[in-house]
């Protein structure tokens, strides 16, 4: 296994970014599909990483600094051929290993509220992440729940 930082260029990368947002407009309306396009991913205050085993793609994600003391998680998917085997898992650690690093004191998501989230809302509760209220720049949606934790 090897984590990277950036490479969001590649076209395995753009394949499976592509495929995260087409799924998530299947459970969620336009307005309420918070996930990042290619040129968002690249800003300055996102790091990428992705995942790869023997040079293939396994998942991706994102750790935004909405501030010093505070990240968001970002972009998490694993691509299909690596489901149920611990990918997500994998990637959400070092996110809060890097979150960690940064001397950040907590970290927060967004997720949907749809049945086909119910495995992500899992592994976030399983690593002590609490249903809070919206932050940054969120508003109260009904496709939408935010999550925190304190690190």
């Amino acid at each position: 296994m090897d984590i990277r930082v950036g490479e969001l260029r590649t076209t395995q990368v753009i394949a499976l970014l592509q495929a995260h947002h087409e799924d998530m407009l299947k459970h969620s309306p336009v307005e309420s599909v918070h996930a990042l396009d290619l040129t968002g991913l690249e800003s300055s205050d996102i790091t990428f990483f992705s995942l790869w085993i023997n040079e293939e793609l396994a998942g991706v994600g994102a750790l935004k600094e909405l501030d010093s003391e505070h990240g968001e998680i970002k972009s998490m998917r694993t691509s299909a051929n690596y489901l149920r085997q611990g990918i997500a898992r994998k990637v959400l650690e070092h996110i809060i290993n890097q979150a960690k690093s940064r001397s950040y004191k907590q970290l927060s998501l967004e997720t949907g509220t749809a049945n086909a989230f119910l495995p992500a809302q899992t592994l976030y509760r399983q690593f002590g992440f609490l249903e809070c209220k919206p932050f940054a720049h969120y508003s109260l949606d009904p496709y939408s729940m935010f999550m925190t934790k304190t690190l």
